[in-house]
C-alpha cells in the first residue's frame, strides 16, 4: 500500500463562498485507490462544499445493495453510492436502489473519475430546492 497526495479545488456551495485547495491522501493498494479512503474523503469535501450537511454512512448488512452514504442538506437528500474506480464491482441491487432513488431525489455512482460531474449534478439538485408541501385539513 502507498500513498499519493493529491490537491484539489473546493468549490463553495453558497454564493460568495471562497474557493479553496486542499491537499488530501489518496490511498492506493496494487494501483488502485481503497473504497473506504476515497469514501472518507468524499464525506470531508461534502461537508466543505455543503456546509451544515449531514452525511449518514448506511449500514451495509441491513438492505443488500443500498448506497453507502445518504447526504441530508436543508429539506433534500441525496444517496450516493461510493467506488473506488469506474471499474468497481457493482454489488446485487445497487443499480435497482440507486435508480430507485433517484426518482425520489438524487442518487448516483460517484468515484473518483466522475467525482466532478456528480458533485456539480449535485450542487444544481440542492440549489433548486423546494419546500415542502403538506396538505391542509379542512
Amino acid at each position: 500500500m502507498y500513498q499519493i497526495w493529491h490537491r484539489v479545488e473546493i468549490v463553495g456551495y453558497n454564493e460568495g463562498v471562497e474557493a479553496s485547495n486542499l491537499t488530501f491522501p489518496y490511498i492506493f493498494e496494487g494501483g488502485l485507490m481503497l473504497e473506504r479512503f476515497y469514501q472518507r474523503q468524499l464525506i470531508r469535501e461534502l461537508k466543505l462544499r455543503f456546509p451544515g450537511c449531514v452525511v449518514i454512512k448506511n449500514d451495509p448488512t441491513y438492505i443488500q445493495g443500498f448506497p453507502d452514504l445518504l447526504v441530508l442538506h436543508h429539506d433534500m437528500w441525496a444517496a450516493l453510492e461510493v467506488k473506488a474506480h469506474s471499474d468497481s464491482y457493482e454489488q446485487p441491487n445497487q443499480e435497482h436502489w440507486v435508480g430507485q432513488l433517484g426518482t425520489m431525489s438524487f442518487a448516483a455512482f460517484i468515484y473518483p473519475e466522475n467525482e466532478a460531474e456528480v458533485l456539480h449534478a449535485l450542487q444544481r439538485a440542492f440549489e433548486h430546492r423546494r419546500p415542502t408541501r403538506i396538505p391542509l385539513r379542512e
